[in-house]
Order: structure tokens, then C-alpha cells, then sequence
């Protein structure tokens, strides 16, 4: 998201524009909390993972007196366009606004990459990598001590992430919200796995999966002997979304934040700024708002075949 600040900072200055930093999201545009930009504020800030504004949740901002107040504040300073890199909620905001008349342009980032208009978002690549990290260093783990391990990766009610980490990870077993499996199932493939002789498997469970850890630790405590392995449980919880930004994330981040003023510069607005196929699009807001693209669960049937 660094990245992406700097980008749209010094594309406006370049114009000869003023630009500003809205701290703490939605929350921040309420409170006024909103400063000038320079070139060299956003120096040094490409390589940071998390953003420099800051994040906020704000349910003020649902209520249309939220808005008013939003849109108030920007005016005051001047301001005649915002904007806004996030996700879903960041996205659906951003087409709030638009509605109501002032100029938004909405450039995705969510480690979900669960938006519309875009092949991927910024942070997506980052937390995958993050993910996959961690299962390589507990496959050393399970291989000298002949184990199974279950890995619960963020991603709410999206599998992108524990898709593309388990795929890049040689797992044996990945369970997603949007394909789900029964303890009985990943249990069963575990398995399978240790009769075919392997001396260790990784299950990778999204977070938004019915068959949780927990779920799978219940089975297991009743089914330990079936199962051939011992199992071992790691929740990666939070640390996926620490991770410094790799040279992906920092381009695509880059490339849109530079986008988005080039879309304000050409008079257009209310649309999201993403990548298809390599080349920068535009998708009007009003596509992107309120809904969520689901992984491609094709790729399972990929996943099962490189665990045999």
C-alpha cells in the first residue's frame, strides 16, 4: 500500500497538483485528519509493509450524516478528488461517495484478491509468499519427525491465499470456503498420503473453511490411530499480513497508484483502476461494490494431482 501512496503522491505533484494524506481511512476523513503531501514524505516508504496513513474502521461513515461530514471536509481543504486503496469495504465506500457526487477513484488492495477488475491486488502476492514461507519451513519440520501438519492461513471467506500457498507449498490437502471438506475428508487424505509412504503431509485450511483446526483436531483426537501420522496444528493468524512487500507488489503498486491520477487527469472517476491480462483497466465502481470474485477451484483438482 506504500507503494501505491507514493505513486499517486508524486503522479500528482508531477502535474503540478497538491496532494494529501487522509490518516486512518474512513475514520480520519471524518475527523478532519488530513495533512499535506510532499515528494519527500513519501520517501523511504516503498520497502514498508503496512501503510504510513494508517487504518481505521469507521461505521459513521455508513450513515449518509458520515458521508456529508466526509465530503465536507475534503471540500474545505479543497480537495476534488480522492483516492482510495484498499478492499472490499475500502471499495464499497469509495462507490458511496461517487454516488453522492464527488470524484473517487479506487485502487485495489486486499491479500484476498477477492475484487472485481483486477487479476490481482496489491498485498496478494506478498501474503501469499509470507504463507508459503511458513509451510516450507514446517515441511523441514514434518519430514524429520514424520508428521502432519495443518496450516490455517487468513483470508475470511476467501481461499486465494492457502489455494496459491498450498498449490506452491506441495500440500496434500487444501480446504477452502468456497470447495469445503469434512475433518473426515482431510483426515482420510492424510491417510492416503501416509500409506502411499510419505514421510510427512501438509493440509492448508483457509481460515474461512468449516473444517477448521479445531474441527480437524476434534476428528483427530478421536481418530488417532486411523490416521497414520501424528498431526500438529500452526495458525498463522496476523503475521501473513507482515510481511515487507515483494517486487510484485511494490510494480503493481506502482503502476496503479500512477494509474488512478492518470484516470483523474483524463476526467474520469468512479471506476477501480486494476490489471487484466498486463494492461491497466478501468471497471466502474458500481461493478465492484458489494461483491466478492471466489477463487478458481479448478485449480484443486491441479493440487491433488501434484500430491500424489
Amino acid at each position: 500500500m506504500n507503494a501505491a501512496v507514493r505513486a499517486v503522491t508524486r503522479g500528482a505533484l508531477a502535474r503540478g497538483w497538491e496532494a494529501f494524506a487522509v490518516r486512518n481511512g474512513y475514520a480520519g476523513l471524518l475527523a478532519g485528519s488530513i495533512d499535506p503531501l510532499a515528494a519527500r514524505d513519501v520517501g523511504g516508504i516503498v520497502q514498508q509493509g503496512g501503510t504510513v496513513l494508517g487504518s481505521a474502521r469507521s461505521p459513521e461513515f455508513v450513515q449518509p450524516a458520515g458521508r456529508s461530514q466526509a465530503i465536507a471536509n475534503l471540500k474545505k481543504r479543497g480537495i476534488d478528488a480522492l483516492v482510495v486503496i484498499g478492499g472490499n469495504g475500502s471499495q464499497t465506500g469509495s462507490h458511496a461517495l461517487s454516488r453522492e457526487g464527488f470524484a473517487v477513484v479506487g485502487v485495489p488492495s486486499t491479500i484476498d484478491n477477492d475484487l472485481y477488475g483486477t487479476d490481482v491486488s496489491i498485498d496478494a502476492d506478498t501474503a501469499i509468499n509470507v504463507t508459503l514461507e511458513a509451510i516450507d519451513r514446517l515441511r523441514t519440520t514434518a519430514s524429520s519427525h514424520q508428521r502432519a501438519f495443518a496450516v490455517e492461513t487468513m483470508g475470511r471467506d476467501c481461499g486465494y491465499i492457502a489455494l496459491m500457498a498450498g498449490i506452491a507449498g506441495g500440500a496434500e490437502v487444501i480446504a477452502l470456503p468456497e470447495s469445503e471438506l469434512t475433518p473426515a475428508d482431510v483426515a482420510a487424505r492424510l491417510r492416503d498420503a501416509y500409506r502411499r509412504g510419505k514421510t510427512h503431509a501438509l493440509a492448508v485450511i483457509a481460515e474461512g473453511a468449516s473444517c477448521g483446526v479445531h474441527e480437524l483436531m476434534a476428528y483427530y483426537s478421536a481418530h488417532r490411530e486411523s490416521i497414520g501420522f501424528e498431526l500438529r496444528v500452526t495458525r498463522l493468524g496476523h503475521v501473513v499480513r507482515g510481511g515487507a512487500p515483494g517486487a510484485a507488489d511494490r510494480i503493481l503498486a506502482t503502476r496503479l497508484g500512477a494509474a488512478a491520477i492518470d484516470t483523474l487527469a483524463d476526467g474520469k472517476h468512479a471506476v477501480l483502476v486494476g490489471i487484466e491480462r498486463n494492461a491497466v483497466v478501468r471497471t466502474p465502481l458500481t461493478e465492484i461494490a458489494g461483491r466478492t470474485r471466489p477463487v478458481d477451484t479448478a485449480l484443486l483438482e491441479l493440487a491433488r494431482t501434484m500430491a500424489l
